[in-house]
């Protein structure tokens, strides 16, 4: 009995001892790995505005830009580009005045240089101001147009032409004094000699003052001036 003990234990020993080996021998096979990998990379291009060299920006900070700064540089762009096409010598709405600024007649501001104005000439109220002015100087065409219609057609020889008035010397005059019966008044009677002229026509006067004349200097406010005129007579 003894033996037969001793026996099996020796057996239980062996299947414990095989059992262990097959569980090592297999907790020590090498992994298997899959026939493909997979490699995932991300890189960043560099491109585009330069964000972080800017007033008052951190070194590397970046960032959007604000409304402010797009604006800013968009006018920027708008000023490179009329300072490169315009040619201010031929605008018509820019003066210099005494003080060095500019000024725009035609919107009436003020601008400290060149660069200033041609800014201004971009915006939408210089824009708006030339847009009127276009409607206005439309406007003022269509009319003289409709005016040159209204005229006397050309005669065969061409466009219509004014002759000439010839003169053929001034009239025979006289100048007489007198005194009203009634009031005592001093007058005087002017008489004039028209015999060329049309049947119809009614010769003409004007008092001029002594500042309107042009023949006698300088002009003397005391005297008044009598004119007289009639087609074909010089005026008297």
């Amino acid at each position: 009995n003894a033996a037969e003990s001793l026996t099996e234990a020796n057996s239980e020993n062996i299947n414990n001892d095989g059992n262990s080996l097959s569980s090592s021998s297999s907790s020590s096979a090498p992994p298997q790995f899959p026939l493909y990998l997979t490699l995932s990379t991300s890189a960043r291009l560099l491109g585009g505005i330069d964000r972080q060299n800017r007033v008052g920006s951190k070194f590397g900070g970046g960032g959007v830009s604000s409304a402010q700064q797009s604006e800013r540089e968009r006018k920027e762009r708008l000023k490179q580009l009329a300072l490169e096409t315009i040619d201010l010598a031929k605008d018509p709405y820019l003066m210099r005045n005494h003080l060095g600024t500019y000024e725009c007649k035609l919107c009436l501001t003020l601008h400290t240089n060149e660069a200033n104005y041609l800014a201004h000439t971009q915006g939408k109220k210089h824009q708006q101001g030339l847009a009127r002015r276009a409607h206005m100087e439309k406007l003022r065409a269509e009319k003289q147009q409709q005016q040159d219609w209204k005229k006397p057609a050309p005669t065969a020889h061409g466009a219509l032409q004014q002759q000439p008035k010839i003169k053929i010397g001034r009239p025979a005059y006289q100048v007489f004094k007198s005194r009203d019966n009634e009031t005592q008044q001093r007058c005087l009677s002017f008489e004039l000699s028209y015999p060329e002229i049309e049947a119809n026509l009614q010769p003409r006067h004007r008092f001029m003052s002594a500042f309107e004349q042009k023949v006698e200097q300088p002009p003397d406010r005391r005297y008044q001036y009598l004119l007289f005129a009639a087609e074909p007579y010089e005026t008297v």
